[in-house]
């Protein structure tokens, strides 16, 4: 028996990939499919998939010519399963031509042809959703170059009050339309990112999600408990998506650190520990009181994440420790205290500190070095050291790419939000938010 491997994304299964499949399962008696993975999708960069793997398993087995299949999850996996499975021959589209000579070592390896004028990428980019961008600042200068890894999505907008701003901005990046005025700017977009300053925030999310515009807005969406709670309603009546780009939430690793905890291995949480510093200098708009700067508007939904992910967002009690000057926070430790764990976070513009994330358990630890809210490494440590364990993942460029990956996803499914940062979580963070700028629960450090 002649036994066949090929693999693939198959991602919006159409005939093209039927008909590889067939050319495949005509080389031998036996075909074996491998299906690649989310994460590892994820992780060669590539994050244009519509499909997740489990739908894409079944629009292959609806297929009829796989007798196996497998899962894909790793570099280097062809090689083990090509001796796993005594293999006789790899096939793949003739697109990867001598990318896959390394396996004549262990097989046959044969490049079939592809169906021209059709492909995954193409029926990917036949619907472009049509962005804006609201703001001209540092952060939509990182996001125009992360834009392009995510298929599905053209930048054609940008607005700015201030005209002349928006006028340069444009020239570096070749976006084809500057709107002069807000509705200029709705009338010419699907959904637009939000990158303006945070009192701007909830102002511009209203007005886009009644006028029929997904959202995808800079964190924190915004400053008050019900102004989250009044967008989040307003997105599910009209069947819009809105979310909060908050970067740490989509990112690959730091959602594998999560699921890796829930499942226990580290046993029972009691105690987590995040910290976030980034200094700043005076002048700039996370300093300024008339600009509702400090720490805890800038970084605490960051910190918050992990806390909210691990143990929900029904904490019991809050305390704010804060060192305030100019009337911003420069620093502030917070305390939360949960029915059977202790939360605790540390936040400075004006104060350096480790910015670590340590999650304790009643059977271990999880660390993760400076900075984690970039998660690209972390360790889960034991009494005994023989069982630590490392992990290691590739964070592309910014992370500006997962967010906006994810929020092109639940365009294109019909959600109104990610379960990677929920409603509740986002009214919530909205709400400590809240509680600081009335100057509640704070004790003011000297």
């Amino acid at each position: 028996m002649i036994k066949v491997i090929t693999y693939g994304t198959y991602d919006l299964l159409h005939q093209g990939h039927i008909n590889l499949l067939k050319r495949a399962k005509d080389l031998g008696d036996y075909l074996i499919v491998g299906v690649t993975t989310d994460s590892f999708d994820l992780n060669r960069g590539k994050l244009n998939v519509r499909n997740n793997v489990m739908e894409r398993i079944e629009n292959v087995r609806k297929t009829g010519l796989a007798d196996k299949i497998i899962i894909e999850e790793y570099v280097g996996q062809k090689i083990d399963d090509v001796q796993k499975y005594n293999i006789d021959i790899f096939a793949i589209g003739s697109d990867w031509e001598g990318h896959f000579d390394y396996l004549k070592e262990y097989c046959k390896v044969v490049y079939l042809r592809r169906t021209e004028g059709i492909s995954s990428t193409q029926l990917r980019n036949e619907k472009q959703i049509q962005l804006g961008i609201i703001g001209t600042g540092r952060i939509a200068h990182r996001f125009i170059p992360e834009s392009q890894y995510v298929n599905g999505v053209e930048v054609k907008s940008v607005y700015n009050p201030n005209i002349q701003e928006a006028l340069d901005f444009p020239k570096k990046y070749n976006i084809p339309f500057v709107a002069h005025t807000f509705d200029e700017f709705i009338s010419s977009v699907d959904a637009a990112y939000i990158a303006s300053p945070h009192l701007s925030h909830f102002h511009y999310s209203k007005q886009l999600l009644e006028q029929g515009k997904h959202v995808l807005c800079e964190t924190p969406i915004t400053l008050k408990k019900e102004d989250t709670l009044e967008l989040c309603r307003l997105a599910q009546i009209k069947g819009l998506t809105l979310m909060e780009a908050n970067k740490t939430a989509y990112c690959p690793a730091f959602n594998h650190l999560i699921t890796l905890i829930k499942s226990g291995v580290i046993g029972e949480i009691v105690d987590i520990e995040a910290s976030i510093s980034t200094l700043r200098l005076k002048g700039l708009r996370e300093l300024d009181s008339k600009q509702a700067g400090g720490s805890i508007t800038e970084n605490v939904s960051f910190a918050l994440l992990p806390i909210f992910k691990l143990l929900g967002t029904s904490y019991k009690d809050l305390l704010f420790f804060s060192s305030f000057k100019d009337n911003v926070d420069i620093y502030t430790k917070g305390i939360m205290r949960y029915p059977s764990a202790i939360a605790s976070f540390k936040l400075g513009l004006g104060v350096k500190t480790e910015g670590d994330l340590v999650i304790s358990g009643t059977k271990g630890y999880a660390y993760v070095s400076a900075p984690w809210w970039k998660t690209d490494y972390f360790e889960l440590r034991y009494e005994d050291i023989n069982l630590n364990k490392k992990y290691f993942y590739v964070y592309e460029g910014e992370g500006l790419r997962y967010e906006l990956h994810d929020f092109i996803s639940c365009i294109n499914n019909g959600l109104s939000n990610s379960y990677r940062l929920t409603n509740q979580e986002m009214i919530v963070a909205s709400e400590i938010i809240e509680k600081f700028r009335n100057n509640q629960c704070i004790y003011h450090l000297e």
